[in-house]
């Protein structure tokens, strides 16, 4: 997870960045609600998650004087093919549970949206950070979710 979510971030902005200085650029790094917050079960995602924002704020103050805009989107629950599958080592049941009675988990598609909608600002406007949930999710610990009758 740490590799992956900070060292691949680090890695790829790194190599990319002499062309987003030139070009006036914008990095765009998907967080999560887990760097937000921490909740149990989530200590490695959540210990990745909680880097990836200190990246984030970091090239943010390292990087203002160049023409580089930095921003994290960070997801709470979204329904993707292989997220929960991955959490839970390819046991499916569980996966499913996640998800279990949320009418509307956000999906791929929506983040994809707010990527879209945050690299098209104009050039002096820098969304430090999008916190985006479906609206069934008040917070990490907090999901309505109409199959058990409630708040789970």
């Amino acid at each position: 997870m740490y590799e992956t979510n900070v060292i691949g971030v680090v890695a790829v902005t790194k190599a990319l960045l002499p062309a987003l200085v030139a070009g006036q650029g914008t990095i765009i790094v998907i967080g999560s609600t887990a760097g937000q917050a921490a909740y149990e079960g989530g200590g490695g995602y959540v210990a990745a998650k909680f880097a990836v924002r200190s990246v984030v704020d970091t090239l943010r103050l390292e990087l203002v004087a160049q023409p580089v805009r930095v921003c994290e989107i960070a997801p709470g629950m979204v329904r993707s093919e292989g997220f929960a599958l991955t959490r839970f080592a390819g046991d499916r049941a569980k996966a499913d549970a996640v998800y279990a009675g949320v009418a509307e988990p956000l999906t791929s598609e929506d983040i994809a949206d707010c990527v879209a909608w945050v690299a098209t600002r104009p050039a002096h406007v820098n969304i430090d950070r999008m916190t985006v949930r479906p609206r069934a999710q008040a917070a990490q610990h907090k999901v309505y979710r109409v199959a058990d009758g409630g708040a789970g």
